[in-house]
């Protein structure tokens, strides 16, 4: 068979072509075949199996954090519960309204017993933060410096939170001057109520 051969083949007539050329015409035709059904359903479905896997991969990993979570929820709770009882511990160290004046003299006799001397002892303007007042106290008080150690030290062990703020001490004529501000806290959930 030669070239010319191919020229003269009938389309319409198939059955007669010779066996070669059949073979390499349903060859063609099967590529074709192939690709078309390539293009219009298996491209489409390996897309959706790409989008499908990058889905599993997110979900994976929101599993495993998940399960982490779920693993940890008992000793989640349990610091919880061990947080909101250290707050409400803390919130019993705040005095409500009733109990600031005493806390006052809880101050001033702290400073008495330990040597020193009030010169200054200023209750300011209350300042209201979220939950909590703060009480500033401007005090000024002379002594020695180891009787202001003992001073700090024995507010610090006060049933109540005082805490002292700029503190500035200087040197006086036969003894030292401390400056400070204290502050001490109120809890707002009384006013509240």
């Amino acid at each position: 068979m030669d070239i010319n051969d191919l020229n003269q083949l009938d389309f319409n007539d198939f059955g007669e072509w010779p066996n070669p050329v059949k073979g390499v015409a349903i060859l063609i035709a099967c590529v074709a075949l192939g690709g078309l059904a390539y293009y219009y359903d298996t491209s489409g479905q390996l897309d959706r199996l790409a989008g499908e896997q990058k889905t599993e991969l997110e979900l994976r990993t929101s599993l495993a954090t998940k399960q982490q979570k779920a693993a940890n929820l008992q000793a989640y709770r349990d610091q919880l519960a061990e947080m909101e009882e250290s707050f409400g511990a803390m919130l019993k160290q705040l005095p409500n309204r009733t109990e600031v004046a005493s806390l006052l003299v809880d101050v001033s006799q702290t400073g008495l017993a330990n040597g020193l001397e009030f010169e200054l002892f200023q209750p300011e303007n209350e300042q209201v933060r979220e939950f909590y007042a703060e009480l500033p106290i401007r005090i000024r008080v002379r002594g020695q410096y180891h009787d202001f150690g003992r001073f700090v030290s024995g507010l610090a062990a006060l049933p109540r939170i005082v805490t002292i703020h700029n503190v500035q001490v200087t040197d006086g004529d036969e003894s030292l001057v401390l400056q400070a501000t204290v502050k001490t806290y109120r809890y707002l959930e009384d006013e509240a109520k």
